[in-house]
């Protein structure tokens, strides 16, 4: 590597953690992980050459503080750091620190980040880069009149949107006048609430929107490639759950189109590093920038599958000064791949966490079967941080058959002790208009429904059962027994379940 990295320290925690670790493991690069109270006996903790702790549960006192992820980092001698995703991963001032600090953040510059993590900045950079925009502001809006105003000129529905942050907080649909004023405070409180920053922007609403989003690869040299599309149209509180790649909905033509604006986007803000651009397309095959993600997405795997590329392992070259050695030309699409999020939610709930001990956690394994876990059986699962337990990803040489292998791979998923959304994916694989590649993002409103999801988690304690029997049948009692050993440490106790 043009500027070597010998020892990485990752500012994360969970799946992403554990992810960046295998490939540092394949480089030869070390590892150092941080954690807080709760996660001293978690998987990535365990996976990493070091680890340092770094405070209480809360990813105020932990995770999210710069002074401690700095101060690991240099006690323990690390060249570089990773972010993952959440945490700090798009925090301008991190990266800043990192800079300062003479570490090597894994990751675009403090300026990048800024200027695409604010929603309105990044509108009026869209628009000066001719990238496709929904009908609204470029500025934040200062009183109830002016957004009345703008959304009779683009016409209702229209969306309340925070100027920070993202993830589907701090927005608010409005379909007429008569709703704007609460929708703005509404909108204001949350994204205060989330992001430290109150203001807000009015957006047109498309209607029957699909979730496009280009995966995005640049170096310090000025190649920027794109690695295609991914399809993340099947979300709940405007977070997404199933992702594929390729998005069935695209033509050829389309595609290329939405390619262009991508690359577009990210020569916006003279961006490195591995970055995603997203895109809305409405009921007319119309597509608009909605935003961009400075970091790695959760999402990723699927990428990786059709492409063959590791997306880490890129992330950690063009961080260390190296030159993409590739072409656009030489990356083609091969194959389908899926992803479901496995997290600790219970459908039926409308997606409300759900906590406790993992009883049973059996993943499924086979050709073309990833899974990207950050849990162990007998771990709890407790409501401090992200509910994604693990990423399912599936790769077949058709749409068809990656549909019927992860339908499979679900059904052999086996968790208990804790309700997930393995059912709820279920549901989708099985549904005619996944099937068809006819959906858009209101599948959850359009088509789930409670009963159907009873049926599901019938089948899921079945199946747990089932594979219970088997996994025991040839054991003795004395071997089935689990035994509980308790730590402590302080004030705090954990528990760790071991089979005999």
């Amino acid at each position: 590597m043009a500027n070597q990295i010998r020892k990485i320290l990752i500012a994360n925690r969970g799946e992403i953690a554990l992810r960046i670790i295998n490939t540092c493991n394949k480089l030869g690069i070390k590892t150092v992980a941080v954690y807080s109270r709760p996660d001293k006996f978690a998987p990535h903790v365990m996976a990493a050459d070091e680890s340092v702790f770094i405070g209480e549960a809360s990813s105020s006192q932990s995770y999210l503080v710069i002074d401690k992820i700095i101060d690991a980092a240099k006690m323990t001698f690390s060249d570089a750091i990773h972010p993952g995703y959440g945490f700090l991963s798009e925090n301008a001032d991190f990266a800043d620190r990192c800079v300062k600090e003479q570490i090597i953040f894994i990751g675009p510059t403090g300026e990048s980040i800024r200027l695409m993590g604010d929603k309105t900045s990044a509108r009026k950079l869209m628009e000066a880069a001719n990238v496709p925009l929904p009908p609204g502001t470029t500025t934040a809006l200062t009183n109830t009149s002016d957004a009345i105003e703008i959304a009779e000129q683009i016409g209702y529905p229209v969306l309340i949107k925070a100027a920070a942050g993202g993830g589907g907080k701090g927005m608010r649909i409005v379909y007429d006048a008569s709703n704007i004023e609460n929708a703005i405070t509404m909108a204001r409180s949350e994204a205060k609430n989330a992001f430290g920053d109150n203001r807000v922007f009015v957006e047109k609403y498309l209607e029957e929107p699909r979730h496009i989003e280009f995966q995005i690869l640049a170096d310090k040299h000025g190649k920027i490639l794109h690695l295609y599309d991914r399809e993340c149209s099947i979300q709940r509180r405007h977070q997404k759950v199933v992702e594929e790649a390729p998005s069935s909905v695209l033509t050829d033509h389309l595609r290329k189109e939405m390619a262009s604006a991508a690359i577009k986007a990210a020569e916006s803000c003279n961006y490195h590093g591995a970055g995603t651009i997203e895109f809305l397309i409405d009921k007319n095959k119309q597509f608009y920038f909605l935003e961009m993600n400075t970091r790695l997405q959760v999402e990723h795997p699927v990428t990786e599958f059709i492409t063959g590329l590791d997306l880490v392992e890129w992330q950690i070259r063009v961080a260390s000064g190296e030159a993409i050695p590739f072409s656009q030309e030489d990356i083609r699409i091969n194959g389908h791949a899926i992803e479901c999020r496995i997290c600790a939610e219970d459908p039926d709930e409308q997606f409300l966490p759900s906590t406790g001990f993992l009883k049973e956690y059996k993943i499924p394994t086979g050709p073309g079967v990833r899974v990207d876990s950050g849990v162990t059986e007998g771990q709890e699962v407790t409501i401090n941080y992200d509910p994604l337990l693990s990423k399912l990803v599936v790769f077949a040489h058709t749409r068809e058959q990656a549909i019927l292998n992860m339908d499979l791979a679900l059904s052999n998923y086996i968790i208990s002790g804790i309700r997930t959304t393995i059912p709820f994916c279920r549901f989708v694989m099985q549904h005619d208009q996944f099937k068809a590649g006819i959906y858009d993002t209101h599948f959850i409103k359009d088509y789930y429904d409670v009963k159907s999801s009873k049926n599901n988690f019938l089948n899921e304690e079945k199946q747990i059962i089932l594979g219970s029997v088997l996994i025991n049948r040839l054991s003795s009692e004395q071997s089935q027994k689990v035994a509980t050993e308790t730590f402590t440490d302080e004030s705090s106790q954990w528990w760790i379940k071991r089979r005999n």
